[in-house]
């Protein structure tokens, strides 16, 4: 059990590290951004992909070492 404690350790910096990323650089290149007069539509395409792949490797991570 203590592997799992360690795993969820690293899986929580690793999430830390890319929120303040997400926080200092904003919009990643590939994000969908419309604005009009009074309607914002924002869809974070790069952004999605990136934390799409990020969690496949943690789950892969997570399922070599279970």
């Amino acid at each position: 059990m203590p592997e799992f404690g360690r795993i969820l350790i690293i899986v929580g910096i690793v999430l830390v590290v890319f929120g303040l990323f997400v926080s200092f650089v904003g919009r990643l290149p590939g994000d969908i951004v419309v604005k009009k007069e009074n309607f914002t539509f924002y869809f974070p395409i790069a952004t999605s992909i990136l934390l799409s792949i990020i969690i496949s490797i943690i789950f892969y991570l997570i399922s070599k070492f279970f």
